[in-house]
């Protein structure tokens, strides 16, 4: 596989840090945005909140009212709950991804927040001059917009998603071709996108905590344990030889499920049991077609038939329930309007992919 230079471009606390410009706030001050707490007696769910709310151990789709427990607002505690200000946050994201895609051969993005850039052209095929272009990608969003942001530089989608969250905030992290064995090494399964709780549980009753142990198992090995298809990702992911090209989000290939129910529904927590049992049936039948898919997309529809979608994609296509469960989950809690009453709400996963992987033992 010929070498890339690929770029993962993740804003730091989207969502809060637009509100704290919008609105002049400070941002060591743990920020919630959510529904009405009503002092810890509010119905609905926290949409998302700053780092100086997380921590407090707060996080999206928490109920508000276990937010405000955690961190009550004046006079009680430095909490401070607002409702979200939706179209601030496409307008901000707009604005960035315009940078970014001028700075790229190719662009895709994978969220209102974030998104992948093939800079190999662009930086002349030279990891220092790639360094230097995504410091500047990252100096011109934060004087022109005020947002702020970390990046990964690898030769893979997956490293470079990873690599974005080892300096957050305003961090930049690369991983040269020759250092992926070192940045695995030691290196929990849990950081790992696509592995969830359930898994690593699994792998840990085993003995096996992090990246380097599963590869040293060897395929073979990992196949007892686990199945043929997350024993050849492993493989790959440890070698850098998983997907190191973009792609749009405009691939229509999906399967998925809606949900109408008898009378719109103000209840998140039931809209999100609904979800839920939507994504596990559209996960089976992904599973029975032995498939992955790389695109998770929420439908919500309001009373009065006003329908909206979002979005987000993942590095390689999976298969794995939990990591589609979170996405879906993060996806509704941070852009619904719990105060408008839900008609419908659907799941989709796209940009299908066969897993095929190839077989190898390990010596």
């Amino acid at each position: 596989m010929t070498n890339r230079i690929l770029v993962h471009c993740d804003l730091d606390a989207f969502f809060a840090a637009v509100e704290i410009l919008h609105h002049g706030l400070n941002p060591d001050i743990p920020l919630i945005i959510g529904s009405d707490p009503k002092q810890g007696s509010g119905r609905g769910i926290v949409s998302t909140c700053n780092y100086a709310a997380r921590r407090f151990g707060i996080r999206s789709a928490m109920s508000i009212s276990e937010a405000w427990r955690r961190c009550p607002a004046a006079p009680f505690g430095p909490g401070v709950y607002i409702r979200g200000t939706r179209g601030l946050y496409s307008r901000a994201s707009r604005k960035v991804m315009e940078i970014l895609r001028e700075s790229s051969d190719e662009f895709e993005q994978a969220g209102i927040d974030e998104a992948y850039l093939d800079i190999t052209e662009k930086s002349g095929n030279d990891w220092d001059n790639a360094y230097a272009l995504v410091r500047k990608m990252q100096n011109d969003i934060e004087k022109s917009i005020g947002l702020t942001a970390s990046f990964g530089i690898a030769p893979t989608k997956v490293i470079a998603k990873m690599s974005s969250e080892e300096k957050k905030p305003r961090g930049i992290f690369r991983v040269l071709p020759n250092e992926i064995a070192d940045f695995f090494e030691g290196r929990s399964v849990r950081q790992v996108p696509g592995i969830g709780p359930k898994t690593a549980t699994h792998l840990s009753e085993w003995g096996l905590e992090t990246v380097d142990e599963l590869y040293r198992l060897g395929s073979l090995g990992l196949q007892r344990l686990m199945n043929e298809r997350f024993a050849g990702w492993i493989i790959q992911l440890y070698e850098g030889t998983t997907t190191n090209r973009l792609h749009p989000l405009n691939q229509r290939k999906s399967i998925g499920k809606e949900h109408t129910f008898a009378k719109d529904m103000l209840d998140v927590e039931v809209v999100i049991q609904s979800l839920q049992s939507l994504l596990n049936r559209t996960v089976k039948e992904l599973i029975e077609a032995q498939a992955g898919a790389r695109v998770v997309e929420v439908k919500i529809r309001y009373k009065g038939f006003e329908t909206y979608t979002y979005q987000k994609s993942i590095p390689a296509a999976m298969d794995d329930n939990e990591v589609f469960l979170r996405l879906a989950t993060y996806l509704f809690a941070q852009n619904v309007d719990i105060e408008r009453p839900i008609r419908l709400i659907g799941v989709r996963l796209g940009q299908l992919e066969f897993l095929t992987y190839r077989q190898e033992t390990l010596l």
